[in-house]
C-alpha cells in the first residue's frame, strides 16, 4: 500500500472498487467521495492513465459504475480514460474480472485503507500484480466501527471463497481488454 501520491509507482490502470453514491438514508456516501477523489488524484498526477470503475449494477436504478464515471468526469477525468465494469458485485468479482475480463496483469487498487488488504489478497491469489492507493478513511467514528466490523466478517468470507469454496465471479463474460496506452494516445491526438 502506498499512502502518499508521490510514492505511488506509475501503473497503466487504476481499479476503483465500487460503493454506493448515497447512504441508505439518502445522504452523500463519504466512502464514495473519498474513492473518487483518490482516483482523480492518481489520474491527474499521471500515476495511472486509465481507470476501471467496478461495481454493482444489478438493477437499472442502481448503478455504481455509472455514478463513479459521472463523478470522475465531473472531477476532470476524460470519459475515454474510464472503463465501467457493471458486474463488480463483490470485491472478489471486481478483482478477478479486472484480470480475466479486462486483461490486466497489473493495476493500482483504489479503496479505503481498511478495504485494500482484502483486495490485494484476492489479487495475489488470482495472479494480478496489484498495489493499492488507499483513499482517506471516513472520520465518522460510528461509521468507521461499523465498517471495521463489516470488513472483519468480509475477510472471513474471503478466506472461505479463496481456499474452501473456490468461488469465481458471478459473471465473467467475454474479454474486453483495456489498452490504456492507446486510449491516452487517442486523447492526446484529439486535444
Amino acid at each position: 500500500m502506498f499512502r502518499s501520491l508521490d510514492q505511488v509507482p506509475t501503473r497503466e490502470v487504476g481499479l476503483v472498487l465500487g460503493t454506493s453514491k448515497e447512504t441508505r438514508r439518502g445522504h452523500p456516501n463519504l466512502h464514495f467521495q473519498q474513492r473518487i477523489q483518490a482516483a482523480a488524484a492518481l489520474y491527474h498526477s499521471g500515476k495511472v492513465r486509465h481507470l476501471l470503475v467496478s461495481g454493482d449494477n444489478h438493477i437499472a436504478s442502481y448503478n455504481e459504475p455509472g455514478d463513479m464515471r459521472a463523478a470522475l468526469v465531473a472531477s476532470g477525468v476524460p470519459t475515454d480514460a474510464i472503463t465501467c465494469d457493471y458486474a463488480g458485485f463483490r470485491t472478489l468479482d471486481s478483482v478477478v474480472r479486472a484480470r480475466k475480463v479486462f486483461g490486466l496483469s497489473q493495476c493500482t487498487i483504489i479503496s479505503e485503507e481498511f478495504h485494500c488488504p482484502r483486495a490485494l489478497w484476492i489479487a495475489q491469489e488470482n495472479g494480478l500484480d496489484a498495489i493499492a492507493f488507499p483513499a482517506p478513511d471516513v472520520a465518522l467514528k460510528s461509521w468507521s466501527l461499523r465498517a471495521e466490523a463489516r470488513e472483519q466478517l468480509a475477510r472471513s468470507w474471503c478466506a472461505l471463497d479463496l481456499y474452501v469454496l473456490h468461488r469465481s465471479p458471478k459473471f465473467l463474460g467475454k474479454t474486453e481488454p483495456i489498452n490504456a496506452t492507446d486510449n491516452e494516445r487517442t486523447r492526446l491526438r484529439n486535444s
